[in-house]
C-alpha cells in the first residue's frame, strides 16, 4: 500500500467536464450541479484503507452538507480488472453499506481522473457556484491506525466558507491515500 500524496492542482481552475455512469447506470453530468452553491468532487473506491477509514464520517458529513444545499459526487476510477473489489457491481454494494447518499460513478476510461489530475482515494476537490476549485486537500488530519478522529475537519471548514461566501484558506494539506490504479 503506497502513500500517494494529492497533486494539489491550482485554486480557481474550472471544474473538468464530465458524464459517467451512476450505479444505477444512469448518466450524471457535471451540467446536473450548475445550479449549486457548491460541488464537492470525491475520487474514492471500494478497498482503499484511506477510505475505509474515512467512510462512515464522509457518509454522515456529506448528509449533514446536502442538506445545507452542497451537491457531491463520488468517482471511481481505478481499474477493475485488476481490482475486482472496485466493480461497478462492488459500488453499487458498497454505497448501500456505507450509506452514501451521493451518486458513485465509475470512470471505466480513466479520462475524468486524467481531468482531474486526481492521484489518491480518497481525494477531494471543492468548487463554488461557479464551478471554480477553491478547496483540494484532506478531509482531515486522520489516518488508519491513527489516535486522531475522523471530523472532516478541514473539509467542513471549507464548504462553510463557500456555503457562507466567504473566502475559502488558501493554505491547504494535500489529502494522503492510496494510489489511483491506473491501466
Amino acid at each position: 500500500m503506497a502513500l500517494t500524496p494529492s497533486t494539489m492542482v491550482a485554486l480557481g481552475t474550472s471544474a473538468p467536464d464530465f458524464s459517467l455512469p451512476n450505479t444505477e447506470g444512469k448518466a450524471v453530468r457535471l451540467s446536473d450541479f450548475s445550479d449549486a452553491p457548491a460541488l464537492l468532487v470525491i475520487f474514492l473506491c471500494n478497498h482503499c484503507p484511506y477510505v475505509k477509514h474515512v467512510a462512515t464520517g464522509l457518509a454522515g458529513m456529506v448528509r449533514e452538507y446536502q442538506a445545507k444545499g452542497v451537491a457531491v459526487v463520488g468517482i471511481n476510477s481505478n481499474d477493475v480488472e485488476n481490482y475486482p473489489a472496485d466493480s461497478p457491481e462492488k459500488m453499487r454494494e458498497e454505497k448501500a453499506r456505507v450509506g452514501y447518499t451521493f451518486d458513485y460513478l465509475y470512470d471505466a476510461s480513466q479520462d475524468v481522473a486524467r481531468a482531474y489530475d486526481a492521484a489518491c482515494t480518497p481525494d477531494f476537490f471543492l468548487f463554488d457556484k461557479k464551478q471554480r476549485l477553491v478547496y483540494r486537500g484532506q478531509m482531515d488530519g486522520s489516518r488508519p491506525g491513527s489516535s486522531e478522529p475522523v471530523t472532516g475537519r478541514e473539509l467542513r471548514r471549507a464548504m462553510d466558507a463557500v456555503l457562507a461566501g466567504k473566502p475559502v484558506p488558501t493554505e491547504q494539506i494535500p489529502s494522503m491515500g492510496c494510489n489511483i490504479k491506473w491501466k
